[in-house]
């Protein structure tokens, strides 16, 4: 039996647990008229909170109610390589007169001229297509057929304020001018608010924002049993009971601790609690290889020694106990603070408090201590 889990960043997993709000709002959108507040979507959560796979499966469901999909991983000249190549490549497949045949010459007949001249003509005003001109013409040409466009970007942390500056104004003007066009993007939280902060696109805080949050214990539940099921197994009710706790609500665990523990299984048709075991701690290891090292791998030595003393708590670290720890001011460690939120490796818990944003860490660097 084929492994029903997807613990690979980005892959539409066998449920989709927790996000059907999301997705009824972006079928909404795209079913009705210019001007539906799901036409333009802003996604947002913490590393392994599903933002890649919503995206995804969001896209999917454009593809399937016929729209074209531009879909592309944010980076520096992220506005050029849309206009250049992505957007010639969806005209390409979907404008009928995409390629014209030319015949220039002159025709004579056997008894002298007869026929037609064709010349070449020049245009005496040039235009150099950029994004806005190219996005236009693949509005128009989908909108003949009754379709539209769905422009996807995702770790939008990664594209230049220059480039989401060219993109989202294109993207304003064609919502003003009535075209069939969506905009969805996902990112990091301090990403999104850079976006909403930008003076220059203001119109995307009127967009509609999603922030991917935890799933409940009953969505994991049912995220885990579901596909193990459907796959021709089942699961002891305690090995589901530690597979939901340790999945501590973020989809990335979902999919790996699945993944782990089916594979722990080996032949058996029952999963039992020591499959589970297993399987956790298969996942937990996969989780710091893949979350937790490259989200550290830059820090400076006071970051992590941050990090260590917030580790020393169960829970949320109030500001003054970890500056206590370091042995410096509060001012001074309010400085790291204010670093690691925008690194998002932590987030504000209250008044005064700070706690991990990257599931595992916690005890990841217990670990390491």
């Amino acid at each position: 039996m084929d492994n029903p889990f997807t613990p690979t960043f980005g892959v539409i997993p066998p449920v989709l647990a927790g996000r059907d709000q999301e997705l009824t709002a972006f079928r909404r959108a795209i079913k009705g008229k210019p001007g539906e507040p799901g036409r333009a979507m802003l996604l947002t959560g913490p590393r392994g909170s599903g933002k890649t796979a919503l995206l995804n499966t969001i896209q999917a469901a454009a593809r399937e109610a016929g729209w074209v999909v531009v879909a592309e991983t944010a980076h520096a000249g992220l506005a050029e390589d849309l206009t250049l190549t992505e957007l010639p490549l969806a005209l390409l497949e979907r404008d009928p007169h995409a390629a014209d045949n030319a015949l220039t010459g002159i025709s004579v007949g056997a008894l002298g001229f007869s026929g037609s001249i064709s010349r070449d003509r020049t245009p005496k005003y040039t235009v150099r297509p950029n994004f806005r001109s190219q996005l236009t013409a693949l509005a128009k040409t989908v909108q003949a057929d009754g379709d539209g466009v769905l422009l996807c970007l995702d770790e939008v942390q990664r594209a230049s304020a220059e480039d989401m500056e060219r993109i989202t104004q294109a993207v304003q003007h064609m919502f003003s001018e009535g075209r069939q066009v969506a905009f969805a993007c996902a990112g990091l939280p301090s990403a999104i608010r850079d976006i909403l902060n930008d003076h220059v696109t203001t119109f995307m805080r009127r967009a509609m924002r999603f922030d991917l949050g935890r799933l409940t214990p009953d969505q994991v539940s049912r995220a885990i049993a579901d596909p193990i099921r459907q796959a021709g197994r089942r699961i002891q009710p305690d090995a589901l009971v530690a597979a939901v706790a340790a999945a501590a609500g973020y989809p990335f665990l979902v999919q790996a601790i699945g993944y782990a523990t089916w594979d722990a299984a080996g032949t058996a048709t029952t999963i039992t609690k020591r499959h589970a075991a297993a399987g956790i701690t298969v996942a937990k290891h996969e989780t710091a290889r893949l979350l937790h090292e490259p989200a550290l791998h830059d820090l400076s030595p006071r970051d992590r020694e941050f990090l260590d003393a917030m580790a020393k708590d169960d829970g949320p670290s109030r500001i003054a106990d970890v500056a206590a720890r370091m042995g410096v001011t509060q001012s001074f460690a309010s400085t790291y603070r204010q670093r690691l939120i925008a690194a998002e490796v932590i987030e504000p818990a209250g008044r005064g408090l700070v706690d991990y944003a990257i599931p595992l860490l916690r005890e990841h660097l217990r670990g390491q201590l």
